[in-house]
C-alpha cells in the first residue's frame, strides 16, 4: 500500500505489505520485497531464460534462517547514531515532523478535552473494527472458488472488470484511502487509468510483433515484463529525484549552520525568553538519562562481527567483505539520512537500499549478483532506515519529557519481537494463501520489482523486453518532471501534480485497490463537508478500525485454509447471454 505525505511527497505504507508492497516493521524486514524476491516463484516470474536470472539464485522462505537474518541486521541501526542523538535533536533542533506530530498528539491526550476526544476515538475504532470484521466474515462464505466473491464484483461491468476496474469491497483499502491524502489516492487512480485503461490494451495489440504471441501474459518476456519495468522506471525516477533533493537540502543546511556558528549568530523570536526556558527544560530532561557512548560503539562492533560471520553462512553468494563495507558505511549514510529526515520527513532508507542493490549485484557478477544484490539491499536499508526511525522517536521523547533510555529499550524489545513474530506470522500467510500469484489477491509485486532490479544490476538493460527501454526511459523522465513541477510551481498548482510512486503501484497490481482508496477519499471529503471538526477527530480512528477489522479476519481465515475448510458458496458473474 502506498501512503504519501502531501507536503513532502514521502512514501510510507499504512496497510498490508503482502498485497502491494511498501507496512512499517514487516515491510522494512523485506517480507514483501527483497526477501520474498529470493523465492522460486519470483524467480520464475522474472523469466527462467532471462540473462542473469540463474536457477541457483533462489532461497525458499524458512522460519529459522529468516529469524536469524533479521536478528543479525536489525539491531545495528539502533546503535548507529546513539552518540549523535543530542547533536541532531538538541544542537541542530531538527523538527522530525512525524516525531513532533506524535508528541503533540500524546501531549494533547493529557488534558480534559484530550481525554474526552480519546474516548470518542476509541468508541469509533471499536465500532468500525466490528463492522469490518463481520463484513469480511460475511464475504468469506461467497469466495469458494477461483475468481469468486465480492472481491470480484464487476461494479462497472464485465468489460471494465477484465481490465481490473471494479470496487472489490476491500475495507482495508477504503480505510487506507481515508488516511492517505487525496493526492495519493487520485494519483493511484491516474496510474490505474494510464496503465490498465490505456497502455496494456495498446501493448496487447502488438502481440506477435513486440513479443511472442505463444507465451502467457504473466511471463516477463510478455506483457508482465512491460508492467514490471515501467513500474520500476516510475519508482526509480521518483527515488532518484528525492535522493538528490534531500542530499542537496542536507548539504545546504549543514553549510548554513556551520556559517552561523562561525559568525556566532543566534536567532531569537519575539518570545525568545519564554521559548529558551521551555527548551532548556526539555533539553535537561532529554540529557538526564545518558546512554554511554562506549555501549553504542561496543554493541555496534559486536553486531557487525555477528553479521560478518552469519550472513555469508546463510547466503553463499554474499562475501564477508560485502557485509564489512555495509557496516562501515552505515554510520555515514545513517547520519545523512537521519539529518535529511529531520528536515523533510522523507526517510530515504529504501533508496539507499536500492543503490546498494545495484552496487552489490554488479560487484558480485553474473553468477552471484542477484542474491548478493537483494541481501545487500536489505542489509543497508535496515541499518539506514532504523536509525532515522529511532531519531523520530527520540524527538518524540524530547518533546514529551520521556526518558531516551526507556525509548531505546522499548525499541530494542519491539525490534526483537518483530524479528521473531513477523517471520512466524508471514509463514502463516505463506502457507495458508497463494502468496506471490500475480493473478491472486496476495500479489506481492515488490518482490518481483526488487528481483528485476537485481537482474538489471547484473546484466544491464539487455534484460529488458523488446521496446520497453524507450518506454521505461520515458516514464523515468516523467517521474523526474512531475517532481520538478511540484517543487517549482506555486503551491496552489503544485499540490495537484500526481505522485509517481503512487502512480506506479497500479501498473503491477491493477486498478481495483485504487478505486477502493478513492472511495475512502470521497468518504473523507463528504464527512468534512458535513462536519469538518468531527471528521478531523474521528477519521483516523474509523480508518484504523476498518483496516484492523479486515486485517484481523485474515488470521481465522488462514486457520480455516490450513484446516482445508473452504467457503461453501462461489458467487461468480457471467454475461447475460
Amino acid at each position: 500500500m502506498i501512503g504519501t505525505s502531501a507536503a513532502t511527497g514521502s512514501t510510507s505504507s499504512p496497510a498490508i505489505d503482502l498485497v502491494t508492497g511498501p507496512a512499517p516493521l514487516p515491510h522494512s524486514l523485506g517480507f514483501g520485497s527483497f526477501l520474498l524476491g529470493l523465492n522460486h516463484r519470483t524467480y520464475e516470474l522474472s523469466g527462467v531464460n532471462t540473462p542473469g536470472n540463474l536457477p541457483g539464485s533462489t532461497k525458499e522462505p524458512g522460519i529459522g534462517w529468516m529469524i536469524g537474518f533479521l536478528l543479525a541486521v536489525s539491531f545495528g541501526g539502533l546503535l548507529t547514531l546513539i552518540p549523535l542523538r543530542k547533536v541532531l535533536v538538541i544542537d541542530y533542533k531538527l523538527t522530525y515532523p512525524s516525531g513532533t506530530s506524535t508528541a503533540v498528539l500524546i501531549n494533547g491526550f493529557h488534558t480534559p478535552q484530550g481525554d474526552k476526544d480519546a474516548k470518542k476515538q476509541v468508541h469509533s475504532f471499536l465500532k468500525y473494527f466490528g463492522i469490518s470484521f463481520l463484513w469480511s466474515f460475511f464475504q468469506w462464505f461467497y469466495a469458494g472458488g477461483d475468481v469468486c466473491g465480492f472481491v470480484q464484483f464487476p461494479t462497472f461491468g464485465l468489460k471494465a472488470w477484465k481490465q481490473s476496474f471494479f470496487f472489490d469491497f476491500g475495507l482495508t483499502y477504503v480505510g487506507a484511502g481515508m488516511i492517505c491524502s487525496h493526492l495519493v489516492n487520485f494519483s493511484t487512480l491516474l496510474g490505474a487509468t494510464l496503465s490498465s485503461g490505456i497502455l496494456w490494451p495498446l501493448i496487447l495489440k502488438r502481440k506477435g510483433d513486440w513479443y511472442p504471441a505463444n507465451i502467457p501474459e504473466s511471463s516477463m518476456t510478455s506483457l508482465y515484463g512491460y508492467k514490471s519495468f515501467l513500474c520500476i522506471a516510475l519508482i526509480m525516477g521518483d527515488g532518484v529525484y528525492h535522493f538528490v533533493k534531500v542530499i542537496g537540502v542536507t548539504i545546504m543546511s549543514l553549510h548554513q549552520r556551520a556559517k552561523a556558528r562561525r559568525n556566532k549568530h543566534r536567532v531569537f523570536d519575539e518570545q525568545g525568553n519564554a521559548v529558551a526556558m521551555d527548551d532548556l527544560r526539555l533539553d535537561e530532561a532529554f540529557n538526564r538519562d545518558t546512554i554511554p557512548t562506549w555501549v553504542a560503539y561496543t554493541g555496534y562492533a559486536l553486531l557487525s562481527v555477528v553479521a560478518v560471520v552469519t550472513i555469508p553462512m546463510m547466503f553463499r553468494q554474499v562475501r564477508w567483505y560485502y557485509v564489512v563495507l555495509a557496516y562501515a558505511l552505515a554510520p555515514v549514510l545513517g547520519f545523512s539520512n537521519s539529518y535529511g529526515t529531520g528536515l523533510t520527513d522523507i526517510n530515504m532508507g529504501y533508496n539507499y537500499g536500492k543503490v546498494a542493490l545495484f552496487i552489490f549485484a554488479a560487484w558480485a557478477g553474473r553468477d552471484d549478483g542477484v542474491v548478493a544484490g537483494l541481501v545487500g539491499c536489505g542489509l543497508v536499508k535496515q541499518l539506514v532506515l532504523i536509525s532515522a526511525d529511532l531519531m523520530h522517536d527520540f524527538k518524540t521523547a524530547h518533546l514529551t519529557l520521556t526518558s531516551p533510555r526507556s525509548m531505546l529499550a522499548a525499541q530494542a524489545v519491539g525490534t526483537a519481537m518483530g524479528c521473531v513474530l513477523s517471520p512466524l506470522v508471514f509463514f502463516l500467510f505463506y502457507r495458508a494463501f497463494d502468496v506471490g500469484n500475480p493473478d491472486g489477491y496476495w500479489k506481492v509485486p515488490y518482490a518481483l520489482i526488487y528481483r528485476n532490479m537485481a537482474i538489471l544490476g547484473v546484466q544491464g538493460f539487455s534484460a529488458l523486453p523488446s521496446h520497453s527501454m524507450s518506454l521505461s526511459a520515458g516514464f523515468f523522465g516523467f517521474a523526474l518532471l512531475t517532481n520538478v513541477l511540484r517543487d517549482v510551481l506555486p503551491r496552489r498548482y503544485g499540490r495537484f501534480v500526481p505522485l509517481p510512486t503512487a502512480m506506479a503501484v497500479p501498473f503491477l497490481v491493477g486498478a481495483s485497490f485504487a478505486i477502493d482508496m478513492v472511495v475512502g477519499s470521497v468518504v473523507v471529503f463528504a464527512w468534512n463537508k458535513v462536519n469538518s471538526k468531527e471528521a478531523a477527530l474521528l477519521v483516523p480512528a474509523v480508518a484504523s478500525g476498518l483496516i484492523c477489522g479486515d486485517g484481523i479476519w485474515t488470521f481465522p481465515s488462514s486457520l480455516l485454509s490450513l484446516a482445508k475448510i473452504k467457503p461453501p458458496i462461489c458467487m461468480k458473474f457471467t454475461p447475460g447471454s
